[in-house]
This record gives C-alpha cells, structure tokens and sequence, in this order.
C-alpha cells in the first residue's frame, strides 16, 4: 500500500511540475499510467531499474525534453523515438544496447547523447546530421571502426575510449565543429590514424592514451605540432 501511495506521490507531483522520476523501483516495464501525462511531462527519468523496452507510446511524449533510463537491461530503441521533437538529452547508460534507429532526423534539438556502457558493434550513423549535437559519449561498447561519412557530424565532442576501434575514416578530419575526439584505450595502430586529423582538423584534444603505440609515437607524427598548437591555445583560454 505504502508502494502504491508512493507512485501515486510522483503521478500527482509530474501533473504539476512536468518532471517524472522513479529510480529504483524494481520496474519492469513503463508506467501505462504515465500516457495519461504525456503531453505534459517535459524530464522523465525512470534510472536504476529492470525495464528491457521503450514501448511504442513514447511517441506521444511530445513535449519531453530529457530521457533518462541509465542502469537498465534496454536492448534497442523503437522507431517512435524519432517522434521526440523537443527532446534535448537522451541517456541511456548501462543497458544492453545493440541498435539504435537508423533515422533520428526529427531529433532537431538533441544535444546530449548518453549511451556508453552498452554493447553497441558499430558507429550510430543516425548520429551524423543531428545540427545541436554537442556531446556523444559512446565509451564502453564494442565499436570497431569511425567509418566513412561521419564528415557532416556536428559533435562538439564524441567520447570512443575502450571500445574496440582499429580504423578511423579520414572523413572525421572534417568535422568542422568536432574540438575533443576521445579514443584511449582501444585497437589503434600508429598508421590509423589520419595525418589530417592532426594537422588540418578542428580537434584541440584527441586523446589517444592506452592503443598500439607508444606516446612518444604519436608525438613524432607529422602534423603533431600544429595539433600542439590548437591544444595549448585551447588550454589558455580556459585559464
């Protein structure tokens, strides 16, 4: 009874202030009663539970701006996901994520994409042509390669460490808005990594710690001093 009151407590308090949150609640699915506020509910964050699938009727949370489900057993996202206009950060860490849709395009105002921890096998696409991007963290999954096309990507950031990354495209050299590009920790040999994104790209952090190569290495490749020189000016502007 006291659980019931409790649910109860968060359906009246989200009616009112638009924010939803049930961490830890042993739920093994979505509220259905939540529908009821769909178009009112602008954060939901249902972290720390058991939920395996996002349910189709997300598609009528159209004024929801965060959606937070970290610490899940979530396998994939339904298409409807691409119904959330309005939605600024989407963060799903800790689940079991092996896809996401191949069309985000409506995702207009995304600006914060959370899916590390997971068991995702390749760069999400969908990604690319999202204008607000700014942060992607896709650390701790299983991505093997930044491959061709990712040119138009609007990241400010795009953390890769310990993934499984042998390759990376020399299309990322021409993110024009790309500045930290982490990938500590992964597969890399010295000769896969563009000489562009060290001399020509907009990148003044690439973090590289941790790969097939020593830092020394890294260091002695050409173009390394013009990426010095895009760090050191970045680091002074923060001082």
């Amino acid at each position: 009874m006291g659980n019931a009151n409790s649910i109860r407590l968060h359906y009246e308090n989200a009616s009112r202030t638009g924010v939803f949150t049930l961490k830890d609640a042993k739920l093994k699915e979505f509220p259905e009663h939540l529908v009821k506020l769909s178009r009112n509910i602008r954060s939901l964050d249902l972290s720390d539970n058991r939920i395996k699938t996002i349910p189709t009727f997300m598609a009528l949370f159209t004024s929801l701006k965060h959606l937070i489900l970290n610490n899940n057993c979530i396998i994939g996202l339904p298409d409807e996901i691409n119904r959330l206009i309005k939605l600024d950060t989407l963060s799903l860490t800790k689940n079991r994520l092996t896809r996401i849709p191949s069309d985000l395009s409506c995702l207009t105002s995304l600006r914060i994409v959370n899916l590390n921890f997971n068991q995702l096998t390749s760069f999400p696409m969908a990604l690319v042509k999202l204008k607000n991007l700014e942060v992607v963290d896709l650390s701790h999954n299983k991505i093997k390669s930044i491959p061709d096309g990712v040119a138009d990507l609007q990241a400010l950031e795009v953390n890769l460490n310990q993934n499984q990354v042998t390759t990376v495209s020399p299309d990322i050299c021409q993110c024009k808005r790309l500045k930290v590009l982490r990938l500590e920790e992964n597969c890399l040999n010295l000769s896969s990594i563009p000489v562009d994104l060290l001399s020509e790209s907009k990148i003044s952090l690439l973090a590289v710690d941790g790969n097939l190569f020593k830092l020394k290495e890294f260091q002695n490749l050409p173009g390394y001093e013009s990426y010095l020189e895009r760090y050191t000016a970045t680091k002074k502007k923060m001082m």
